[in-house]
């Protein structure tokens, strides 16, 4: 009984993890980067690299954003203003515009230098680290709703895989301490072991609350049983703020803004502002909603106020004494997205999501390799075997080598493109194209080994072409004290070192798996002749 148990849950961690380990590893892969999104959006950025962080009174910025957003779109149905932080340097304001019924409207992107309150010229169109953070979870290129199934359904497939892979782990412990590089097939376990159990309790916090994020496209039932409109009754309860304020016909040339945010501080003075929103700023109707930042507070969603623009009063307010339901449902995906994690937690955080790319890349790995060495010199292998073996390569060679044109995109597209940003992301995808269609051709170790070079070729130009295109280098960047830009050029550096690293040791597989002719014996000749 037992050993039936345990061969059904091996069985059953074996094929839910491979069935789905690819678009796993895109899903781990994608948000592990997203951990450091603001990071990447900075990068991407140069104009901005050149901004001193300092400290700045809350309400001079607004009150200049708001100043700045009068003179430059008077006439927009909304006005956005986000405060700097530790991560985001700049000023940002921006303004939506109607495009006419049926279409949707245009946002128009701008940053402000706080320190000059002047704008920053030379800014470029780009998705910066939103890219990987929306890839994460909407895959891009694909229905939004069908993606997140998509999503949630792996995120399934790989709790089953980490629980089943705890039952029939006997020696998890042991396995802590043991790595045996030399032995085939069976390094590839120890490297799927160790990082799984290294970071385990990662593995499974992430992708729990994983699915919790996405609680309510899976379980809507309760919702639609409560609120007489269903989902949206619920959405309209739950986020308030993001229910629309229809425009009124009638104009308002001096909006109470003062008074709002003189209330607001005198009322909240301790609390620090992460973004403030004006809806219909032309006309009666006008809305102020204020974001509190939430800081490194285990929560999700900003506490939030709502002014009414015309008279200066406040209007409603939500999550400012969150309820325990909230607080556990926010808690989970501020835990799930790192939100509240400062610098050195934040490197924890993108560690183990490396441990868990290593998991799920060792898991389908050590499945090829198993199949491919219980087969005949003489045999090639089954289409699903050259499959698995296609989609290996495609992945987990792929993707980085996708991530490396993409920041070569960023700094080597002309500024004044059109579509900048989406050329972006279609050099992204091009990059993992061409591997996946290589690896179609090659999947030996040599193609392995081919790819990891050339991963490390184009890792370690990366810094010599941000230093060619921008001002600044790895050398100023440490001068200058700039340790956010400057732990790109040392990332990119360490994963260069990895790759050839890599290739270096499948180079000296390839020579020792190398066939050697055998000797011609005497019987062999004299049964010739």
């Amino acid at each position: 009984m037992k050993e039936s148990f345990f061969r059904s849950m091996t069985w059953l961690h074996t094929w839910v993890g491979l069935l789905l380990c690819w678009l796993l590893f895109l899903i781990f892969f994608a948000g592990t980067i997203s951990f450091f999104r603001h990071e990447i959006s900075l990068w991407n950025q140069p104009a901005v690299h050149s901004i001193e962080n300092n400290k700045y009174q809350q309400q001079t910025l607004i009150e200049s954003g708001l100043g700045y957003l009068r003179e430059a779109a008077p006439d927009a149905n909304r006005w956005w203003i986000g405060l700097p932080s530790d991560r985001q340097p700049e000023l940002q304001v921006s303004h939506r515009h109607s495009q006419g019924e049926g279409k949707r409207d245009k946002w128009i992107d701008e940053r402000l230098d706080p320190n000059t309150l002047t704008q920053i010229d030379g800014l470029i169109d780009t998705k910066g680290g939103n890219f990987f953070y929306r890839l994460h979870f909407d895959l891009h290129y694909m229905d939004r709703k069908l993606a997140r199934w998509l999503v949630c359904f792996a995120s399934l497939f790989m709790l089953i895989a980490l629980i089943s892979g705890i039952v029939i782990h006997k020696r998890i412990f042991k396995d802590l301490f043991q790595f045996r590089p030399q032995k085939g097939v069976r390094a590839w376990l120890d490297a799927h072991n160790l990082s799984s159990v290294l970071a385990l309790p990662f593995h499974l916090m992430i992708t729990y609350t994983g699915l919790v994020t996405l609680i309510f496209m899976l379980f809507p039932n309760p919702a639609e049983t409560l609120y007489d409109e269903g989902l949206k009754g619920f959405r309209a309860d739950f986020y308030p703020e993001r229910q629309r304020i229809e425009a009124s016909p009638d104009r308002l040339s001096e909006p109470a803004f003062d008074k709002a945010f003189a209330h607001f501080n005198q009322n909240w003075p301790e609390q620090k502002i992460k973004r403030v929103i004006v809806d219909h700023p032309d006309n009666a109707a006008v809305s102020i909603k204020i974001y509190g930042d939430n800081g490194t507070l285990i929560r999700d969603e900003y506490p939030f106020w709502q002014y009414s623009g015309a008279t200066g009063d406040l209007v409603k307010t939500a999550r400012i004494d969150p309820s325990n339901a909230e607080m556990l449902y926010g808690g989970m995906i501020a835990v799930h997205s790192g939100r509240l994690a400062h610098s050195g937690l934040r490197w924890l955080y993108f560690i183990c999501g490396i441990a868990g790319c290593i998991m799920i890349a060792s898991g389908c790995i050590m499945w090829a390799k198993r199949i491919r060495e219980r087969l005949k010199p003489t045999q090639s292998g089954s289409i699903g075997l050259k499959l698995v073996e296609t989609l290996n390569i495609a992945t987990i060679m792929g993707l980085p080598l996708a991530t490396a044109g993409f920041f070569y995109a960023n700094r080597l597209l002309p500024p004044e493109i059109t579509a900048r940003a989406d050329k972006e992301v279609l050099a992204f995808f091009v990059t993992w194209l061409i591997t996946a269609l290589a690896s179609i051709a090659f999947r030996n170790t040599r193609a392995w080994q081919i790819f990891a070079y050339t991963n490390a070729l184009v890792w370690i130009l990366l810094p010599v072409c941000n230093a060619l295109t921008t001002s600044g280098n790895l050398v100023t960047y440490i001068q200058e004290g700039k340790w956010i830009l400057a732990s790109f050029d040392f990332a990119f550096l360490a994963t260069a070192l990895v790759f050839y690293f890599q290739g270096n040791k499948l180079a000296s597989k390839a020579t020792h798996q190398a066939p050697t002719k055998r000797p011609r014996t005497r019987a062999a000749t004299e049964q010739e002749a």
